[in-house]
């Protein structure tokens, strides 16, 4: 899997409002390459709305807002291509009725340039989930290996940004310990994280 240098973030006042009201308001943020950035929120406290803002695949409606360079929402397909986001409800949320092989199988087809089949035992492994066995359901998961497999299925597209919300729902006091760490692991290597949670532990 590549492994390049990940992408600096900068966002001053950027900010999202709908019909319904603000979202989010005045961010101020600088993420640089190797770094993971938390943000914490209650739920429905824009921070998944914020996320895909980051990443390139939201509009926002207020502020300044740069990723490697380019600027959004006006370079915003620049920005998909360097960025992947781990699972989120209601965007890519993994399908129980597949094997973690096919979920696999899908992200490498998916990709904008061709790989070869070891991009995803690189994925499965920078996740932590180098020894799960791939034909096992996705039903028959425990919500840790779930989450980390959105970690590895965002890394089969080699970002340079890797956006990851609600790290910790649903988990352990341990196994937000341990997901952390996994997360943290992807920064030594020089990716740039941006993470939410409603616990910052």
């Amino acid at each position: 899997m590549r492994r390049a240098t990940g992408a600096r973030v900068h966002a001053e006042g950027v900010s999202l409002t709908t019909r319904e009201g603000p979202v989010y308001t005045g961010v101020d943020l600088t993420a640089r390459p190797g770094t993971l950035t938390v943000f914490q929120a209650d739920s429905g406290g824009g921070r998944s709305a914020l996320l895909l803002t980051l990443s390139g695949r939201m509009r926002p409606t207020g502020g300044s807002l740069h990723v490697d360079g380019y600027a959004l929402p006006k370079q915003a397909r620049r920005v998909r291509r360097i960025s992947s986001l781990g699972l989120m409800d209601d965007v890519n949320a993994l399908d129980d009725r597949l094997r973690v092989s096919e979920h696999l199988s899908e992200a490498r087809l998916l990709r904008m340039r061709p790989a070869a089949r070891s991009v995803t035992d690189q994925a499965m492994e920078a996740a932590d989930l180098a020894d799960l066995d791939r034909r096992t359901m996705i039903k028959e998961l425990s919500m840790l290996e779930r989450r980390r497999l959105g970690v590895a299925l965002a890394l089969v597209y080699e970002p340079r940004l890797l956006v990851v919300d609600n790290v910790d729902g649903g988990l352990s006091r341990e196994h937000q310990a341990d997901m952390w760490r996994t997360l943290r692991n992807l920064t030594d290597e020089g990716l740039t994280v941006i993470a939410t949670c409603a616990d910052a532990q």
